[in-house]
């Protein structure tokens, strides 16, 4: 029962990323796609490989692009049971590994994760196969269980830089168990750390040969320090998690990690794992919050051990297991019909799916039929997200054209002597208060405006400027879909 409830939620998830429109950051990662690189200036290249993959197994399409998505989610459920019955052997195991798969896939992260493609979809996979690597590793005691650990970890941070909190976690944890610590001194362990160094050595290498960018850009946010705003961001980070996870899950998880904490302080091994996954990083995120504001999808590394260490909690948490799932797959239920349907004329600001997913066809349009009238060369956005997707959906033959010194680090076709004095057309958010740079653009003139709207409910404005291009600055040729291929 527990498989088929699992491929018929597999299929849900596979219809509903054939048939979402894709968000800007997506379509970004699919420029990534097409421009092969060992790295990036914002995340490591897996997503990128991910995208690649999809698309050369069913085409340039959204299902395309996020194939491995649901897919993944899918094998990820299945290890995190792999996981309980391997940690808690008994007759209560496989329970308490469908209960944590359940609270997994209840999220409202996992069920928005699971049919959109970014680094934190192949993130949490391999960081779940992680997880059951070293329950495998406490229950059998293989050495060659730490090669695959160490790959496995590699890839982790091959997806985004947050994997590289699994090291201390998982050194800590085998510095606590004996039977693991005595293996330190056995090839297997460095072995799979100087495997999983190798895999990572590309993106050190490439970030090397960029002045370290995408390492200063991620790692640079650790020093922050606000104290007059540290209350907010802290309470914002809380309750980031409560949406994201749902309220129900997120009471569990909590109870759950208190739960891990206190076994783990009477050296049980599988909580001493499961508190090392959770701790460690709620430690770091909320001292980042501390001075900065933590992205909301930032912890999610925690749920899967955290949704495990749930498991184990007993009398009247109980009562709330089967809420929190139905709670939770209710909601993302409701999330997708909205950003599919929109049947609640909601307001931006109380509907995120408007935001990220409502209107950008039409906008595409638009900003093509703005771009004849007034005889465009090109068009342009200053924005990744926004130049991204009109690359992808802008039904014009003139080439998109991203604008801003990120595309310096891309291997995409510099554009500057390609539209040098030719009159373009540049979209920008009325979000951004400062006028365009008259050090990348010249004979700047505003010719309107653009509304993108979803059955009449306003997301955004975008000023219109015809310009021309200066020499200075950075402006790249963005890919755009083969011909015939669904947007």
């Amino acid at each position: 029962m527990a498989l088929a409830a699992l491929a018929t939620l597999t299929a849900a998830r596979l219809v509903m990323a054939a048939i979402l429109p894709l968000s800007p950051d997506e379509a970004y990662y699919w420029v990534w796609a097409r421009a092969p690189a060992a790295s990036y200036l914002d995340h490591p290249p897996m997503v990128a490989s991910w995208i690649r993959l999809g698309i050369a197994l069913i085409g340039d399409t959204p299902l395309g692009i996020r194939l491995l998505a649901p897919l993944s989610a899918a094998l990820g459920s299945l290890l995190l049971v792999d996981a309980a019955r391997t940690l808690f052997p008994g007759p209560g195991a496989l329970r308490r590994g469908l209960l944590a798969a359940g609270l997994m896939n209840a999220t409202l992260f996992f069920g928005v994760g699971s049919v959109t493609m970014t680094p934190d979809t192949p993130l949490l996979f391999f960081w779940t196969l992680c997880l059951a690597l070293a329950a495998q590793l406490l229950a059998t005691g293989r050495p060659r269980i730490w090669i695959a650990l160490g790959i496995m970890a590699g890839l982790a941070f091959s997806s985004k830089y947050t994997a590289a909190l699994l090291a201390p976690a998982l050194l800590l944890w085998t510095l606590l168990v004996p039977s693991l610590r005595a293996q330190l001194r056995t090839l297997p362990p460095w072995a799979g750390a100087v495997l999983g160094c190798l895999i990572l050595w590309p993106i050190v290498q490439w970030n090397a040969q960029h002045h370290w960018i995408s390492f200063l850009k991620q790692g640079g946010r650790t020093g922050d320090w606000q104290p007059a705003r540290a209350a907010q961001f802290v309470g914002e980070l809380l309750g980031g998690q409560i949406g994201l996870a749902t309220p129900l899950v997120a009471l569990l998880c909590a109870g759950g990690i208190g739960l891990a904490a206190r076994e783990a302080w009477r050296r049980d091994p599988a909580s001493l794992l499961l508190a090392a996954l959770t701790l460690i990083p709620a430690a770091v995120f909320i001292q980042h919050a501390l001075g900065d504001r933590v992205q909301a999808n930032w912890p999610a590394i925690v749920y899967p051990a955290a949704c495990l260490a749930a498991t184990g909690l007993t009398g009247w948490w109980r009562r709330l297991f089967t809420p929190a799932i139905a709670s939770g797959f209710a909601l993302t239920a409701l999330v997708w019909l909205q950003a599919t349907a929109a049947p609640l004329p909601l307001p931006r600001a109380l509907d995120p799916t408007l935001m990220r997913l409502g209107g950008w066809p039409a906008f595409a349009a638009a900003v093509t039929g703005a771009a004849a009238r007034e005889n465009a060369a090109f068009i342009a956005a200053d924005n990744y997200g926004d130049a991204s997707l009109l690359a992808r959906l802008a039904p014009t033959a003139a080439p998109v054209l991203g604008a801003g010194s990120r595309w310096a680090s891309f291997a995409l076709a510099d554009a500057s002597s390609l539209v040098a004095g030719r009159p373009g057309l540049l979209v920008r958010s009325a979000r951004r208060d400062e006028p365009p740079s008259r050090a990348e653009w010249t004979a700047i003139s505003p010719v309107g405006d653009i509304v993108r709207a979803r059955d009449g409910v306003a997301a955004e404005t975008f000023h219109l400027y015809r310009v021309t291009h200066a020499q200075a600055g950075t402006l790249v040729v963005l890919p755009r879909p083969s011909r015939g291929t669904p947007p």
